[in-house]
């Protein structure tokens, strides 16, 4: 039960590392790697975004590294 900023940043690079693969797989990777390139930036982003966010977010200082609830 993370807050809701985390389910949204989680959400969004996820969906942003789907969209990479993706393209990474598409056949016209070959010809061109150009979206894949920029389909890597936005998933890098939303990576950036929910590590800075787990920096301040006061539940995600309570989670071990796996993101479960520390017992401690």
């Amino acid at each position: 039960m993370n807050c809701l900023q985390c389910n949204d940043l989680i959400r969004m690079f996820e969906s942003r590392l789907a969209g990479y693969v993706n393209a990474r797989a598409a056949p016209f990777y070959r010809v061109s790697t150009e979206l894949a390139a920029r389909k890597q930036v936005d998933m890098e982003r939303a990576r950036t975004d929910l590590e800075e966010h787990r920096l301040v977010c006061h539940f995600a200082a309570s989670l071990d590294p796996l993101g479960r609830l520390a017992l401690s």
